[in-house]
C-alpha cells in the first residue's frame, strides 16, 4: 500500500492507492483464461498514479492495456479486457462487485425512469426471485472485450449525458426475456422466460440493436426495418416525408419504394404545367431522413428503390457520384435499382432498353412487381406506340453505367423485383413485394399512403433476430432457438407501440418476423469447408432445417395464439413453402431432397395457418456478431483479427476459435472470386421467404492490371440472377489498405464529400 496517495473512489469519497486490490483486479481478470500474463497488462498499462486520481480512470487504463495485446498470437487477452470491463461496470451499477437482488435493481431502475414501470406489476415477488436464481451472471465474464465495449457504448441502459451505466448484460438479457412473455399464461411463462434467457444469453439467439437497447424501457419502438412507398402524387409524397420522419426519430432504418413518380417534364392538370422530376423529391426524402438523428447518435439512413426502366436513369443512376453539383446529386442516401427478366434477355441478346415515365403508360408499374406477362405486353406495347414519350439506350450501355457506379460507390445496390415476387411468402396478385430495405433483406407488401392517417396505406414494418449456426452441432440443434426466436419477435410485436397508423394495421394483419443467421464463417471452418469450395450439401442440409423449425414455430403458434389474418393472401396458407418456390436452377448447385416432415407441415399450415406472414432475413449482423464473438452474418472475414472503428474507440475482435481453426478460415480478399459465395447464398435463399443482404467483393490484385473487367462484373450479375438471388447490397473492393480504416464500411473504402458521415454499421437498427 502506497499511503501517500490517494485515489477518488465513484462516489467522491477518498482512500489510499491500494496496489495490491489493483493486482487483485488483474489478476481475476487474467485467471483461467490461457496465453496472458498480469504482469504484462500491469506494465503495458504504464499508470502515472498522482494524488486524487479517478479509480474509474484506473480502471480505463487497465482495459486499455488489455485491448492493446489483443493479437493473432495473443487471443486471451479480449477476455481479460472484457473481465475488466466487466469489473469497472459491477462497480458502477453495484457500487461492489457483487450483483443486487435482481428485483431490488429493478425498483431503482423504475424509480428513476430508465425502465418500464409494468416490469414491477407483471411479475410477483416470489417469481421475480424465481427469475433472480436462474440469471447467471458469471456469463458476463466469458464476453470478449469488443462486445463488453459494444454493450457499454449502445445496449446498456444507461444516461447518455453522464454516461452513468445502471445494469449489466445479464440483467439485460433477463429482463428483455421477462419483458417479452409477461403475457404469456402464469402457469408457463417463467420457463419461457428462463429458456429465452438462456438462449440470449449463450448467444443461441441473437438480437438486434433496437431490442436490446430498448426493450424493457418505456421506450417501444423495436422493428428495425422500415419500408414506405409513395405514390405518384403531392399528398402521397408528403405522406411518405413525414413518415420517414416519424420512424427515423425512432432509431429505424428507412427503405423508399420511389418508382412511380412521373419523369422531368411530363404535363401536370393537362399542360398548365410540367414536372420537376424526382431529384426534387429525392432531395426531399434525404432531409427527412437526416432530419432526426438516430438516438443522438447518427443520421438516419435510407435506402430508396426505382426501376431500371425509368426515364430519368440515366441521371439517377450517377446520383451518389462525386462528381457533379448538389443541384443534381443525392448523395447522402443509397439506391436500389431495379430488374427482372426481360431486361436480362435484352443484355444477353444485345438488344436495347426503353426508358419510359411510370405515368405515361397506366399499368406499368403495378404489373413490374405483381404479373411479368403483363408487364412485358404493356412495355413492348408502350415500345411500339409512337405516342408516348421515351428514351432508348442499348441494354450493355445501361447495365454498364450500373455496375460502373456499383463498383465506384460500393452503394448502389440491385433488386430483382420477379424473383421477389415469384419466391416469396406472398400471393403477387394479392401482396405484391415493391421495393425492399435499408439493408437490402427484407421484401414486405406496401401500399401508398395518401396522408399520414390513410387507412388504406401500409407501412412494412420487419423485427429482426438470428440464430448463431456456430452453436448448432446437428440439423435437429435448431428446433429449439428457432421456436425461441419466433416466440419472442411475435410477442414483441403486441408488445410495440407504432407511430404510424398505416405500420400498425400492416403489421397486425400480417406479423412479419426476420430471422437470420450470424457466425456461417465460423461453421464452415469447423466443418473444414470453405466460400470458395463449399460443401454445398452441407449447407443444405443444415438450411432446410433452419427453415423447417423455424415455419414449424409458427404454424404452432398459429394453432395456440391464431394465425395472422393476412394469411390468406400468403402462399404458406395454401400449404406452400420457400423450397417449393425457388429457382430450379440451384438444383444444378445441389440435388433437391426434402429430410424433414414437410408433407405434415404444408397440411398444418393448410388447416390452421401461420402466425407469422414472413420468418427468414439474412441481414447484416455486425454489432451482435461482435457480442456473440460471431463472424458477420453470413459474409466471411475480412482477417483473423478484425479492427473495427466504433463511435467508443477502436475494437479488436479474434475470429471465434482461431487457435484451433486458423488454417480452415478463408478470408475474404484470398478469395479469386465471388462465386463460391454466390452459391452458398443461392442454396440459403432456396429456403428464405425473404431475402438476403448478398454483397459482391473483389480483391484486385488477382485481375490483369488490378483492374475488374466489366465482363466479370457482368457475369456474376447474370450468375445470381440465374440462381435466384433477390438483392445484392454492398459491392466490395480491396484496396490494399487492411481493414483498420476508420472511414471503413464492412470493408468498403468510399470516396465520398467531407460532409457524407460514414459509420462503423450501414444501420444500427438494421444491422443486427
Amino acid at each position: 500500500m502506497n499511503s501517500n496517495i490517494q485515489i477518488t473512489k465513484r462516489d467522491g469519497t477518498k482512500e489510499d492507492l491500494d496496489l495490491d486490490k489493483l493486482h487483485k483486479v488483474v489478476f481475476y481478470a487474467c485467471e483461467g483464461v490461457t496465453g496472458v500474463s498480469a504482469s504484462e497488462v500491469e506494465l503495458r498499462s504504464n499508470v502515472q498514479f498522482y494524488n486524487g486520481m479517478q479509480s474509474a480512470d484506473i480502471q480505463e487504463t487497465l482495459i486499455k492495456s488489455a485491448a492493446d495485446l489483443i493479437s493473432e498470437e495473443t487471443p486471451g487477452y479480449q477476455y481479460v479486457g472484457g473481465r475488466l470491463i466487466n469489473y469497472h461496470l459491477r462497480k458502477m451499477v453495484y457500487g461492489e462487485f457483487e450483483p443486487w437482488h435482481i428485483l431490488e435493481l429493478v425498483k431503482r431502475n423504475v424509480e428513476i425512469g430508465f425502465y418500464d414501470k409494468d416490469i414491477l406489476t407483471n411479475y410477483d415477488e416470489q417469481e421475480w426471485n424465481t427469475i433472480n436464481d436462474f440469471v447467471k451472471h458469471d456469463r458476463d465474464e466469458n464476453l470478449t472485450y469488443a462486445a463488453m465495449e459494444q454493450f457499454r457504448g449502445k445496449y446498456l441502459v444507461k444516461n447518455r449525458v453522464t454516461n452513468q451505466i445502471f445494469e449489466t448484460p445479464q440483467v439485460a438479457y433477463a429482463l428483455i426475456a421477462a419483458t417479452l412473455f409477461a403475457h404469456y399464461p402464469k402457469d408457463t411463462r417463467l420457463q419461457w422466460v428462463k429458456d429465452y434467457y438462456d438462449a440470449i444469453s449463450t448467444f443461441d439467439v441473437s438480437l438486434p440493436t433496437p431490442v436490446m437497447a430498448g426493450v424493457r424501457t418505456p421506450q417501444r419502438q423495436f422493428s428495425s426495418c422500415v419500408l414506405i412507398e409513395t405514390d405518384d402524387s403531392l399528398d402521397s409524397i408528403n405522406a411518405t416525408t413525414s413518415s420517414i420522419v416519424k420512424y427515423v426519430s425512432q432509431k429505424a432504418g428507412i427503405g423508399i419504394g420511389a418508382g412511380s413518380i412521373r419523369a422531368l417534364g411530363s404535363p401536370i392538370r393537362a399542360g398548365d404545367a410540367y414536372h420537376t422530376g424526382v431529384i426534387p423529391f429525392y432531395k426531399m426524402f434525404q432531409s427527412a431522413t437526416r432530419s432526426c438523428s438516430q438516438g443522438g447518435v447518427r443520421n438516419g439512413a435510407a435506402t430508396l428503390y426505382y426501376p431500371i426502366w425509368h426515364y430519368e436513369v440515366e441521371d439517377l443512376l450517377v446520383l451518389k457520384n462525386n462528381k457533379g453539383t448538389e443541384d443534381n446529386r443525392v448523395r447522402h442516401m443509397d439506391y436500389g435499382v431495379q430488374f427482372s427478366k426481360l431486361f436480362y434477355e435484352r443484355l444477353i441478346a444485345g438488344g436495347d432498353i426503353t426508358l419510359l415515365s411510370p405515368h405515361d403508360v397506366p399499368g406499368l408499374y403495378d404489373a413490374f412487381f405483381a404479373d411479368q406477362d403483363k408487364f412485358k405486353e404493356l412495355y413492348e406495347t408502350a415500345e411500339r406506340n409512337t405516342r408516348i414519350r421515351k428514351k432508348t439506350i442499348s441494354a450493355a450501355q445501361l447495365f454498364a453505367m450500373f455496375m460502373e457506379e456499383r463498383k465506384n460507390t460500393g452503394r448502389i445496390y440491385l433488386q430483382n423485383v420477379d424473383h421477389s415476387n415469384d419466391h416469396s411468402s406472398f400471393k403477387p396478385e394479392l401482396a405484391p413485394i415493391k421495393q425492399s430495405n435499408l439493408c437490402c433483406e427484407i421484401n414486405l407488401p406496401t401500399k401508398p399512403l395518401n396522408d399520414l392517417y390513410d387507412p388504406d396505406g401500409e407501412i412494412a414494418l420487419c423485427t429482426l433476430s438470428a440464430i448463431n449456426w456456430g452453436n448448432i452441432r446437428k440439423p435437429d440443434d435448431f428446433r429449439k432457438p428457432c421456436e425461441l426466436a419466433v416466440r419472442g419477435l411475435d410477442a414483441l410485436l403486441t408488445y410495440q407501440d407504432y407511430p404510424v397508423m398505416a405500420a400498425e394495421s400492416s403489421t397486425m394483419k400480417r406479423r412479419p418476423l426476420g430471422v437470420g443467421i450470424i457466425n456461417l464463417a465460423y461453421f464452415l471452418a469447423r466443418h473444414d469447408t470453405t466460400y470458395t469450395n463449399p460443401d454445398l450439401e452441407l449447407i443444405d442440409q443444415y438450411a432446410e432445417a433452419w427453415s423447417y423449425y423455424l415455419i414449424k414455430a409458427s404454424a404452432d403458434l398459429a394453432v395456440e395464439q391464431g394465425a395472422c389474418p393476412g394469411t390468406p393472401e400468403t402462399r404458406y396458407g395454401d400449404g406452400i413453402t420457400p423450397n417449393q418456390t425457388y429457382k430450379k436452377d440451384v438444383d444444378e448447385l445441389v440435388p433437391h431432397v426434402e429430410r424433414m416432415d414437410w408433407k405434415g407441415l404444408r397440411k398444418q399450415l393448410t388447416d390452421t395457418g401461420i402466425r407469422n406472414s414472413t420468418l427468414m432475413a439474412l441481414m447484416p449482423s455486425e454489432t451482435s456478431a461482435q457480442i456473440s464473438n460471431a463472424t458477420n452474418g453470413v459474409e466471411p472475414p475480412r482477417a483473423f483479427v478484425s479492427v473495427k472503428q466504433s463511435k467508443d474507440g477502436v475494437l479488436k475482435q479474434v475470429v471465434p476459435g482461431y487457435p484451433r481453426l486458423k488454417n480452415k478460415y478463408e478470408l475474404l480478399w484470398d478469395q479469386q472470386s465471388p462465386e463460391g459465395y454466390i452459391k452458398i447464398m443461392a442454396v440459403l435463399q432456396k429456403y428464405i421467404d425473404q431475402g438476403i443482404s448478398v454483397n459482391t467483393s473483389y480483391n484486385p490484385q488477382y485481375y490483369e492490371d488490378e483492374k475488374i473487367p466489366m465482363s466479370t462484373m457482368l457475369q456474376h450479375l447474370l450468375m445470381a440472377y440465374k440462381y435466384g438471388t433477390k438483392q445484392l447490397y454492398y459491392f466490395n473492393t480491396y484496396d490494399g489498405s487492411g481493414d483498420d480504416m476508420a472511414d471503413r464500411v464492412e470493408g468498403v473504402m468510399l470516396e465520398l464529400p467531407d460532409d457524407v458521415q460514414i459509420n462503423e454499421e450501414h444501420c444500427d437498427s438494421c444491422a443486427i
